[in-house]
C-alpha cells in the first residue's frame, strides 16, 4: 500500500511544509532551480527523473507558488520554471540540509562550495558571511565545484555546466 501524501491530524507547520516539499524528487527539483536549471529537459537529464514524475512535481510546485512557469519559446511552445520569492526562501533550509548530508553521509568532502559573490567569503550552513557579518540572500551567492565533485562521472550538459563557478539563479542554458 502506498503512503499518503498528507499528514492528516498533524497540527504542525513542519507537516504542512512536508506536504508541499516532502515527496521524493521535490527538493532536488528545487535545488536544481536554485542552481539555475529552468527547462524540463534539463531537469530530466540532470536528475534522471521519470518524465511523468517530473511533470507532476513541477506542476505541484507551480500550484504551491514555489515555481513560476514562463514561456521561453513559441514554436513549438515551451516553458521554463523559475523560483518565485516563496521558493527562494527555501535557500537556507536546502543549503543546511545539503551541508548536513556532506558532513555525515558523504565521504569525499563537499561537492559544491558556496561563496558570497561580493567579497568571495565562503558561506556557512545558514548562508552567513563572516566577512560582511550578515546573512547572504541567494541572489548574492556563487556556487563552485568542491573536492567531492571530482568523482562525478555524469556527462549530461547540466552536470558539465554545474562544474563551473556561477551565480545561483542564473540560467543554466544547455541548448
Amino acid at each position: 500500500m502506498a503512503l499518503g501524501k498528507n499528514y492528516d491530524g498533524q497540527d504542525c507547520s513542519l507537516a504542512s511544509a512536508l506536504e508541499v516539499i516532502g515527496e521524493r524528487w521535490t527538493l532536488l527539483v528545487i535545488r536544481d532551480a536554485m542552481y539555475g536549471v529552468r527547462r524540463f529537459a534539463d531537469f530530466q537529464a540532470h536528475l534522471d527523473i521519470p518524465k511523468a514524475v517530473l511533470s507532476q512535481r513541477l506542476s505541484a510546485l507551480v500550484a504551491a507558488g514555489l515555481l513560476e512557469r514562463r514561456r521561453y519559446q513559441d514554436a513549438p511552445p515551451r516553458d521554463e520554471y523559475v523560483l518565485t520569492p516563496v521558493g527562494r526562501e527555501l535557500w537556507i533550509p536546502v543549503l543546511s540540509l545539503g551541508q548536513w548530508g556532506e558532513r555525515h553521509l558523504a565521504g569525499n568532502g563537499p561537492r559544491r562550495l558556496f561563496h558570497h559573490a561580493t567579497c568571495d567569503t565562503r558561506l556557512d550552513a545558514v548562508s552567513f558571511c563572516a566577512t560582511c557579518r550578515r546573512s547572504v540572500p541567494i541572489e548574492e551567492v556563487e556556487v563552485r565545484p568542491g573536492p567531492g565533485l571530482c568523482d562525478d562521472m555524469r556527462r549530461d550538459q547540466v552536470s558539465l555546466a554545474l562544474r563551473k563557478p556561477h551565480r545561483l539563479l542564473a540560467p543554466i542554458l544547455t541548448r
